[in-house]
């Protein structure tokens, strides 16, 4: 399981839980194996630090990608303002080569913005996913935790009444 991506785990615990076995006496409530379940809600765990780590990755190539763009337009800039000095009036080459930079600049933020949307739209539906996944396991847990509780104490009830009627029988004997 250590290649898999969060979503894919979901998807198996899903697939865990889809196809579970029905609990005797009940169309809704169904058996899984705790021990998978665990392990994969485990997994989950493991892996959100990495799906988290991807997003921020996005953000910091966001944020050098808007940086380099800031250089070369300096850069740009730069030169020119050198080029008019021997070729054209240095207001006009200057006048251009800012509106070209704010121009790149505006462009540059533009996308930075639409990474950083893209990078927490991206983290917040892997951490929803995620968490309802869980919230469904945890559920489904409970539930065959209660089941299993029911069961058990039936089972006890129908022991010590076989139990009494056989101490019943012993003594009638003697």
């Amino acid at each position: 399981m250590a290649n898999n991506d969060v979503q894919h785990l979901v998807d198996m615990l899903f697939d865990m839980i889809d196809e579970a076995k029905s609990a005797p006496f009940s169309g809704e409530k169904c058996t899984i194996n705790r021990d998978e379940a665990l392990d994969l809600i485990d997994e989950i765990r493991a892996q959100l630090p990495a799906e988290l780590k991807r997003a921020q990755e996005l953000i910091r190539a966001k944020d050098e990608y808007v940086a380099n763009a800031k250089r070369d337009v300096d850069r740009m800039m730069q030169k020119a303002e050198l080029d008019a000095k021997s070729k054209v009036s240095e207001s006009e080459v200057t006048n251009a080569a800012r509106e070209k930079g704010h121009e790149i600049i505006r462009r540059a933020e533009e996308r930075s913005r639409e990474m950083y949307r893209v990078a927490n739209e991206y983290t917040e539906d892997a951490l929803r996913r995620t968490e309802e996944a869980i919230q469904m396991a945890l559920d489904e847990i409970k539930q065959s935790r209660a089941n299993f509780r029911s069961v058990s104490a039936e089972q006890m009830k129908r022991r010590q009444a076989e139990l009494a009627q056989s101490d019943g029988k012993i003594d009638k004997n003697d």
